[in-house]
């Protein structure tokens, strides 16, 4: 059978209105070409205010869905698909809200035994005179709510705590403060249940992985396979799976982890609709387990022949 008639009429939704447009859009740009490549009958929508009228109209069988953030990756759009019957490949409503929610999502794996650096939960800058009793330094400020490392802070002494803060807040949203850990960064791929190889990130030219190291300044460097050794590949592959399977994700997604300088492994977040870009995660992973970008996205896609 061929793609076009196994898929049918196949929507790319990319852009957005979240922090993450200008990422999503040159997702949804990369996933179109290769899709159309493949023999996929794949059509382009920036969603916008109008998007129920656009998939009102326009009749598809199916969605692959690249929106990252918020309005695209926290249920939302999920709900509005499920409304209208529309097939897609990724997380459902409950799952994709849950990971989305940084705080949440630590609050489920810490309930189950899972490792997760701690935290304090900012409803307010009143918090903030918790973090110094709960928290050692350095630490994180992040947005609960948003991904591609938008507004996250790293500090270094409390008296920074009111500013990083106040970043933080710019995007409108809960903000959380979470124990720095100093070691490794890694992230498992997962697509259809198969776990791909772990890629180690390194950002010899920024403190941590963020926006800039992520999509602007490409000193970052990726290795994949990692440097892990096969039992160490073995225990985060397993962990991975099963901080993945506890929020409830389908379809695909990555999660992202540090390993402390003992050797021990911590969640930090799952994304569920992960960037795909040229310099994105889960494609460098899937190349190393021999899928070429084109086969990758036909994978992904595969996955709403099952919901």
């Amino acid at each position: 059978m061929d793609l076009k008639t196994k898929f049918g009429k196949v929507g790319v939704l990319f852009g957005g209105l979240s922090a993450e447009r200008e990422v999503s859009l040159h997702s949804g740009e990369q996933v179109l070409e290769a899709l159309l490549e493949a023999g996929v009958d794949a059509h382009p929508v920036d969603v916008g205010h109008d998007i129920v009228e656009v998939l009102q109209e326009s009749k598809f069988d199916r969605v692959f869905n690249v929106l990252h953030g918020r309005g695209g990756e926290n249920g939302t759009m999920q709900a509005l698909l499920e409304f209208l019957n529309i097939p897609y490949c990724s997380s459902g409503v409950t799952a994709s809200a849950l990971a989305m929610d940084k705080v949440r999502t630590k609050w489920i794996w810490m309930a189950n035994g899972l490792p997760t650096p701690k935290f304090v939960f900012l409803r307010s800058e009143d918090d903030l005179r918790d973090v110094e009793k709960e928290l050692l330094l350095p630490i994180a400020i992040k947005p609960v709510h948003e991904g591609s490392s938008c507004g996250v802070v790293k500090v270094h002494d409390y008296t920074e705590l009111k500013a990083a803060y106040a970043e933080a807040t710019k995007y409108h949203d809960h903000v959380m403060a979470e124990e720095w850990v100093e070691g490794g960064e890694y992230t498992i791929a997962i697509v259809a249940d198969e776990i791909f190889p772990s890629v180690k990130i390194t950002t010899p030219k920024h403190e941590f992985y963020d926006y800039k190291s992520k999509y602007i300044d490409h000193s970052t460097v990726y290795e994949c396979p990692s440097d892990l050794t096969p039992d160490e590949e073995t225990r985060l592959q397993s962990l991975s799976k099963h901080a993945y399977d506890l929020i409830g994700c389908r379809g695909w997604g990555r999660v992202d982890v540090m390993q402390s300088q003992d050797g021990n492994f911590s969640l930090l977040e799952v994304n569920t609709i992960p960037g795909m870009t040229e310099t994105s995660l889960v494609p460098k992973a899937a190349k190393v387990k021999g899928l070429s970008f084109p086969e990758l996205t036909v994978k992904i896609l595969e996955t709403s022949l099952e919901y």
